[in-house]
């Protein structure tokens, strides 16, 4: 491993399992399921009939690629709470900031990839005939996919430097200050 580089594989394996969720993410939001009404003449139901659960799969897939992303790259880091201790300093401060950020992104993300496939699975497994007169067909919310996909690639940016400047701050070695001599006079009482 090169001075505070970190390993070119890492980098590598973090940004193709998160680009593989985004590409999931944009696929689930292209693919929700739609309602339309029916009417049944023979029991004279109304119900609604919703297209293919594709999209529920897609958001499930992008949760587990996102998943395995952030679970490899603290795996190699060992979450920054054991292992090398970090060295004082800038790289340290930032390790720690883009680490709690990255982390903040990826629950939301994850948040949202999870409601997605959940609501998107609800509309179109459960619900299907509905005594009543006038209603809607409900269908997932649009943008739910796309906000899990937009915070998915803020997660892969900021780990990205999470690991950058990990490497730095556990490679560099620690800058101690040396003092000659002290302010404080050391003199004995007689």
């Amino acid at each position: 491993m090169a001075e505070g580089k970190g390993s070119s594989l890492v980098h590598l394996v973090v940004i193709v399992l998160s680009l593989t969720a985004f590409g999931f993410s944009i696929a689930a939001e292209r693919r929700r399921s739609t309602g339309t009404l029916h009417d049944d003449n023979v029991t004279n139901r109304t119900y609604c009939v919703y297209t293919s659960d594709v999209a529920t799969g897609y958001g499930v897939g992008a949760f587990l690629f996102l998943l395995s992303g952030e679970a490899l790259l603290m795996g190699v880091t060992k979450c920054m709470c054991f292992g090398r201790p970090l060295s004082p300093g800038t790289n340290r401060a930032w390790a720690i900031i883009y680490f709690i950020s990255s982390w903040l992104t990826f629950l939301v993300a994850e948040a949202c990839l999870v409601a997605g496939a959940k609501k998107n699975a609800y509309h179109t497994k459960y619900r299907d005939m509905i005594l009543a007169e006038n209603f809607s067909c409900e269908t997932l919310r649009k943008g739910v996919f796309i906000a899990g996909a937009v915070f998915t690639v803020a997660t892969m940016i900021l780990n990205v430097y999470y690991y950058m400047y990990f490497t730095k701050a556990t490679t560099q070695p620690a800058h101690k200050t040396n003092r000659s001599s002290s302010n404080v006079g050391m003199t004995g009482y007689a």
